[in-house]
């Protein structure tokens, strides 16, 4: 976390690894504000999450503080000559959306913490797509499509946890909740009802697991569901669940937590049970 603000204190660009959940202080945060939420420690690390978010002295083309210097895998890349900005919850600031929302909605916010909500809801407005009954969201853009201001409809997501609308829909359905933004709130079940219901959404995601595959869909969906009592999600919920036990019958899998047959089990076992054993077993997903 030093680190970290001597970095904003320099006004360079953050590295993946600052702040994403996988290896970050999202993840940090995340952890803090679950199992130790009224520690110093969580309060500092709410606002490092915070000062992210702040304009840097010198934004170079106006781009989100956020934004990394590096390419998606999280090193240089030709490919991505001015970097780019991500919004996954794996990866990007889509993970801090969420602690930062949770925060307020547990009533354990910092100072900034509104602020920096709005700040970063602003900028995936910006770059929504889709329309009011099917938005959907890039997993990142790159300078480029910043300069071009255009994301072209092929660089939509799959529907996934990490990167696409099983993850970004749940983090801006928590800043609607935590802003009391009804608008926002019914734009991201919107977004998660259409993926749902379109075949070939579903189609991508011939994997099980939460990371890449089908649980993480199923266990969002529930999430928002239990959350707001959308039943048109709901309704959908039994028809994923099939398919999912479907795609775990067809072959053996590996055990492993993120993207193998033990995140399913859980997904699969908050939803016929219709509760997640708390602490929160998700936390470490930034979707409770």
């Amino acid at each position: 976390m030093a680190q970290a603000h001597q970095r904003i204190d320099r006004a360079e660009q953050p590295p993946m690894e600052e702040f994403d959940l996988i290896r970050g202080l999202s993840g940090l945060s995340a952890h803090h504000l679950s199992r130790h939420p009224h520690l110093e420690i969580t309060r500092d690390a709410l606002a490092y999450l915070v000062r992210l978010t702040e304009s840097l002295p010198d934004p170079a083309l106006l781009l989100p503080p956020w934004w990394m210097n590096v390419a998606p895998t999280g090193a240089p890349h030709a490919d991505y000559p001015g970097g780019h900005g991500n919004f996954g919850l794996s990866h990007g600031i889509g993970s801090a959306l969420s602690v930062l929302s949770l925060a307020l909605l547990r009533d354990l916010a910092v100072p900034g913490t509104v602020d920096a909500v709005e700040r970063i809801c602003a900028w995936t407005d910006q770059w929504r797509q889709g329309d009011e009954s099917a938005p959907w969201w890039p997993g990142y853009i790159s300078m480029q499509q910043a300069t071009d201001n255009h994301i072209h409809s092929d660089l939509r997501p799959r529907p996934s946890w990490c990167y696409g609308v099983s993850g970004t829909a749940r983090a801006q359905q928590l800043a609607g909740l935590a802003l009391r933004d009804p608008v926002r709130v019914q734009a991201a079940e919107n977004a998660i009802l259409a993926t749902l219901r379109d075949p070939l959404q579903l189609d991508k995601l011939p994997e099980i697991g939460l990371c890449h595959g089908l649980a993480g869909l199923l266990h969002a969906a529930w999430r928002m569901t239990t959350e707001t009592g959308n039943s048109e999600i709901t309704a959908e919920l039994p028809r994923l669940a099939d398919r999912l036990i479907t795609a775990l019958d067809l072959d053996d899998h590996d055990p492993e937590l993120l993207d193998g047959a033990a995140g399913a089990a859980l997904a699969l076992h908050t939803l016929g049970t219709d509760t997640a054993p708390a602490p929160h077993w998700d936390t470490f997903l930034t979707l409770a």
